[in-house]
């Protein structure tokens, strides 16, 4: 009996490094891209504390990070991956994820939210919200961050 007992502790072991080890490697890609984003928003803006880091994948993928600035004004930075262009924002200037979602919900009805996060949309800043709808369709709106306007909807039905 004893034996079947550390037999099955072992096992556990085994499996629990094993998925460790998986999330460990799998995190690695995310944590160099959020070195490089650090580094290039601090030579290029006037971050001076990240609070947040995300990455995001429209047409083109950036870094967004959110921080203060030398005046400890929340800021927020969108860094293209690819060339690393760099658009930077006070955070006041822009809707609220609150706001962004109440400008959609003034116009439609989805039966679920799922998120609500920073993108860049042809050069602009944008809020992307992804939806559901009764008909469990799939729709992604564009909301620009600092006038409200929904650049681009699009509706699977």
């Amino acid at each position: 009996m004893k034996k079947w007992i550390w037999f099955v502790i072992v096992v556990f072991l085994i499996g629990l490094g094993v998925s460790i080890n998986t999330y460990v490697q799998a995190m690695k890609p995310v944590k160099s891209a959020r070195e490089v984003a650090e580094s290039i928003a601090k030579k290029e803006t006037d971050m001076k504390k990240m609070d947040s880091f995300q990455l995001y994948n429209g047409k083109e993928s950036y870094y967004i990070l959110e921080g203060k600035n030398d005046d400890n004004e929340e800021i927020i930075v969108w860094i293209n991956e690819k060339n690393h262009q760099v658009t930077q924002k006070l955070k006041k200037d822009g809707l609220t994820k609150q706001e962004a979602l109440n400008i959609l919900l003034s116009k439609q009805t989805p039966e679920k939210i799922n998120t609500v996060r920073l993108g860049m949309y042809d050069g602009l800043p944008v809020w992307e919200i992804y939806s559901h709808t009764d008909e469990d369709s799939i729709n992604y709106h564009w909301i620009d961050f600092e006038t409200g306007e929904i650049l681009l909807t699009i509706e699977n039905y």
